[in-house]
């Protein structure tokens, strides 16, 4: 049984692969493309080619961001990728960008979006909440409908298969189905996945595919294996997919107390001094740091000064806000909390100062979810210094009363 699956599996692919090149000419037609021959003047906006799709775009591109007025300042500026998902803000953030949309020529923008769906929990594993193999695939072709509608638009020019963090759900030939049709019908031009746990797996399946068009993973000069993810990322660009950056400002703050910031054009610049990355996708909250980006835009070249800012934190003995995602705390829990996940909603929630992203990013976790309350002393030790139980009970409070972490 093994053999006939590997066999179904390669044969999938092999047609799949074969089709790719129909499937891009028809969602072209039905989505406009960024034109490949602007000319830029020199010392402007530097570009770089998404991989095979062709697309040219800034280095710099736009991740979260909730301003009607800052999204649309953003896009007469130069930016030109916007990442959302219809998870983000229980899709409000779609509907926001359909606003901005409105009226503006289709060619101007390239938009990207991921389907909301229920994560798999793999206890007792090194690994976080998932996707795993048992979702609906009809539950993506069903998303695409609502991101579509939301956005105002016919069809999206990547749609990801997000918050994947093993190698077999990006080989999974039910997913990989669902998104060959959404390409077939138009309504999405390209095909991405999307990591931020066990990134070098998982963006090497994909590089090795030859299915998917776009890989979009975590990558900062925090993670403890940014060498492995950076040759993961040089194999993915190397087989021609285009490699998109998040998670690249590593926690914006070296504290607690948000007193030390990390250099954030520092942090940005490390990430593009990779040129297998074609853009990153910070999120952006005001106009300051939208400028501050654009400056990176035009200049990622990363400085000497820059490079020893990078390594402020470590000097001063900060553990930081950003969890690396290694798994190695996982075991050593005796109630088997997904503690990353937990740690990511912390720094959301004390870093970005955002909450509510901190909420989303817990799904339907409770306050009683957080067994770290009926523990007087925390047996985990982390990788990166942090006091778990601490942190987890802070998050627990944001869960009970909105607002209860402390900036």
């Amino acid at each position: 049984m093994k053999h006939a699956s590997t066999t179904s599996r390669r044969d999938f692919l092999k047609t799949a692969a074969s089709g790719l090149a129909g499937f891009a000419l028809l969602s072209s037609s039905a989505c406009s493309r960024r034109s490949k021959n602007k000319q830029e003047t020199p010392g402007a906006i530097v570009r770089r080619t998404l991989g095979r799709t062709g697309l040219e775009l800034p280095v710099v591109s736009m991740g979260s961001s909730y301003a009607i007025n800052l999204v649309e300042a953003a896009l007469e500026r130069g930016f030109v990728y916007i990442h959302t998902s219809s998870g983000y803000s229980e899709r409000n953030h779609e509907r926001l960008l359909g606003r901005v949309f409105k009226g503006r020529p289709r060619d101007s923008f390239v938009i990207a979006t991921s389907p909301d769906l229920p994560y798999h929990y793999m206890r007792g594993s090194d690994r976080s909440a998932d996707v795993g193999l048992n979702v609906d695939p009809a539950l993506i072709l069903a998303s695409i409908e609502g991101s579509l509608e939301r956005l105002g638009l016919d069809c999206v020019d990547i749609f990801y298969l997000c918050s994947v963090a093993d190698k077999d759900v990006v080989l999974h030939e039910p997913y990989m189905r669902a998104f060959e049709k959404l390409k077939h019908d138009g309504k999405a031009r390209f095909l991405g996945v999307g990591t931020h746990e066990n990134e070098p797996a998982v963006i090497r399946a994909a590089a090795e595919s030859n299915f998917w068009d776009v890989v979009l993973t975590a990558y900062n000069f925090r993670q403890s294996h940014r060498d492995e993810v950076k040759a993961a990322i040089a194999q993915a660009a190397g087989a021609g997919l285009g490699v998109v950056a998040m998670k690249t400002q590593a926690g914006v703050y070296w504290d607690r107390t948000r007193t030390r910031k990390i250099n954030m054009k520092a942090a940005l610049k490390w990430v593009l001094e990779d040129t297998n990355v074609h853009t990153a996708i910070p999120a952006f909250s005001n106009f300051e740091e939208m400028e501050e980006d654009l400056s990176v835009m035009r200049d990622p070249v990363l400085t000497p000064e820059e490079r020893h800012d990078l390594g402020l934190g470590e000097r001063a003995g900060l553990s930081g806000l950003y969890c690396r995602h290694c798994g190695r705390c996982r075991p050593q829990c005796p109630a088997g909390m997904d503690i990353p996940t937990l740690m990511r909603s912390y720094m959301y929630a004390v870093g970005h100062g955002r909450p509510q992203k901190a909420r989303e990013t817990l799904h339907s976790w409770t306050k009683a979810d957080i067994a770290c309350a009926a523990c007087t002393t925390c047996s985990v030790k982390c990788a990166s210094g942090f006091d778990v139980r601490s942190r987890a009970l802070e998050v627990a409070g944001i869960l009970d009363t909105p607002g209860a972490i402390r900036a």
